[in-house]
Formats: structure tokens, C-alpha cells, sequence
């Protein structure tokens, strides 16, 4: 049988958990989807799903290969496009993803502009504050803020940010402004549990880093809910600095222990494509990257190497 043939019959097998619901996906007879999947673990030489009366899962070396079969299915599917010619103008679906904040404050504004520019293209977004997984979730592109995991997609390097603690003045009035980490002993503090997750704060000044614990008054689940306490007077809180950029610029907040941030945290463009690249991916980056470098909040002069990490995005959460 064909190689590509067999890939596509077991990723679809897999991915629905059963020979008959990978039949009804492929529009085949369960009975020569089953010769499909035996016909490659043979040609392979091990058992890639465990079958049970009920459910079919892969088993490890399956996991493996389902990893490595997604990749090739979507790289023959880019070669397919170059090559009959879809590559030349941006269409069809995207899907981009980012941290909630960060989308709403500067993705959002780069997909209209892109929309804008290609009418025939569909952009979904997937705006959470954790790590997507690009393969299992479909994303095309998305930015990432902090060291990159190992990885197979491709990072572009567009700017940095830090942690900053920050505060309204009428509070740093009342208060005042605390001087060091362990200051904030005697501070009304705002945690958002996204940028801070727990409840020991480490700071960093020369090279040396400080750790103190800390008990907020309020616990966000979003970085939306903390600065707008601490807009209000509530405590202090901590932030990362494009969160709370225009609330620096207008004055409604100020940083505090400015000299204990620690190091600048990369912000990435990142995408799975490879050397095939469609033309919507290609195009989204290009604006995406340029948007991002021009914008003062991430700081300018970001690095412009486009580096391949090197393992599998997938194998991570």
C-alpha cells in the first residue's frame, strides 16, 4: 500500500480512538482500515494501538510515530499547495493563538489590519495564558512571552518584557514605596495567578536573587482583574510591563522596586511552517513581526535570526 496512505489511515484511527470512527472519517470500510493499520505496524515491525472491545489507544511507539505522522501529513499538504500554485495569495483559515492580555492588546489589532489587507482569509484565535500545544490544537501561529521550550516550530525573536511591581500614587502615598522585596511584608499586595502562581515572590538585584513570601488581600485569576485593583488603590501587584504600559504612560500606575525586576523575558512570533510555507502564514508573520519590533511597550531592537529548536512542541503541555 502506499506509505502516505497508511500515515493518513492510523493518524485518523488514532486521533478518534477506533477503527470504525477512522473508517467513517476517511469515507472507508472498517475492514480495510484494519488492513491499513496492520499493514504498517507489519512494515514497521511494532505494535503501534492496543485494541480492545471497547477502545483503541496507541501505545508508546505509537505515540511516537503519531507525533512524526502529523508532521509529514502537513508537510506533504504545504509541498502539495506550493506546487500547484496556492501559495500566491493569502486564503482560507488561520488559526493564531497568544497569552489573553497580550492578544487583546496586540494581536487583535494586527488580525484586523491583516484582515483588512486579505479579505479571502478566516482568523481564529485561541487567546489563553498557558502553553499551546500547536499540533494537537491546530494552531498556524502564535507569540509566546519567556524562554522557549524545545521545539520544532520556528521562533522569531520581536522584543522583551520584565516583571514589574507597580502601584497607583494615592496608594504609594498612603503606603509608601517600598525600598526592597522584603518591604512588601508591610504592603497591601495583588497577585495575578498567572504571573504569579505562587505565593513565594523571587526578585533579582546583581546577580542575586531574593525570595520572599507574601499574603495578597486579592487573588486574581486574571491578569485584567489585578491591575485594575491595583488601579483602584487596592496594593501593589505584579505585572508584566506591556500589561500595564498604558497605565504607566497615562500615569494611573508606577513601578516600584525597579532594581529588583530580574532579567528581561523574550517575546517570540512563533510557527510550525517549514520551508513550504503558505502564503497566509508567511504574510501573518511578516505584519505580525513587524507590528511587534515597531511597538516601544516590547522594546526595540529585537534580535531578526529566525531559529529551529530542536525537539517536538507537542511533547510538551
Amino acid at each position: 500500500m502506499d506509505r502516505f496512505h497508511l500515515l493518513n489511515v492510523f493518524v485518523a484511527v488514532a486521533e478518534v480512538g477506533s477503527f470504525a470512527g477512522g473508517a467513517r472519517r476517511l469515507n472507508m470500510s472498517p475492514p480495510a482500515v484494519t488492513r491499513a493499520v496492520v499493514a504498517l505496524e507489519e512494515r514497521l515491525g511494532v505494535r503501534l494501538l492496543t485494541r480492545t472491545t471497547r477502545v483503541v489507544r496507541v501505545t508508546e511507539a505509537g505515540a511516537r510515530y503519531l507525533e512524526d505522522a502529523r508532521r509529514i501529513m502537513i508537510e506533504m499538504e504545504e509541498a502539495d499547495a506550493a506546487a500547484a500554485g496556492v501559495n500566491a495569495t493569502p486564503r482560507g483559515p488561520l488559526a493564531v493563538t497568544a497569552p489573553v492580555l497580550f492578544g487583546k492588546l496586540y494581536v487583535m489589532p494586527i488580525i484586523a489590519e491583516y484582515q483588512s489587507l486579505f479579505e479571502r482569509t478566516t482568523v481564529s484565535t485561541l487567546f489563553v495564558d498557558r502553553v499551546v500545544n500547536f499540533l494537537d490544537e491546530g494552531m498556524d501561529v502564535g507569540v509566546r512571552i519567556g524562554p522557549l521550550p524545545d521545539s520544532s516550530l520556528r521562533a522569531i525573536h520581536v522584543g522583551r518584557v520584565r516583571r514589574v511591581m507597580v502601584g497607583a500614587p494615592a496608594y504609594l502615598e498612603r503606603h509608601g514605596i517600598p525600598l526592597t522585596p522584603h518591604d512588601l511584608a508591610r504592603h497591601r499586595l495583588v497577585a495575578a495567578s498567572g504571573i504569579s502562581p505562587t505565593h513565594d515572590w523571587a526578585f533579582q538585584s546583581v546577580g542575586e536573587k531574593v525570595t520572599v513570601r507574601v499574603q495578597p488581600c486579592i487573588v486574581s485569576n486574571t491578569n485584567d482583574g489585578a491591575l485594575e485593583a491595583a488601579r483602584q488603590g487596592c496594593g501593589l501587584t505584579r505585572l508584566l510591563s506591556y500589561q500595564i504600559a498604558p497605565q504607566l504612560e497615562s500615569g494611573e500606575l508606577s513601578i516600584v522596586l525597579a532594581d529588583f525586576e530580574g532579567p528581561d523575558l523574550p517575546v517570540h512570533v512563533i510557527h510550525r511552517e517549514g520551508r513550504h510555507g503558505s502564503a497566509k502564514v508567511r504574510s501573518f508573520v511578516d505584519l505580525a513581526v513587524d507590528r511587534l519590533r515597531a511597538d516601544k511597550a516590547l522594546n526595540q531592537g529585537a534580535a531578526t535570526a529566525t531559529t529551529m529548536l530542536d525537539m517536538p512542541v507537542s511533547r510538551k503541555t
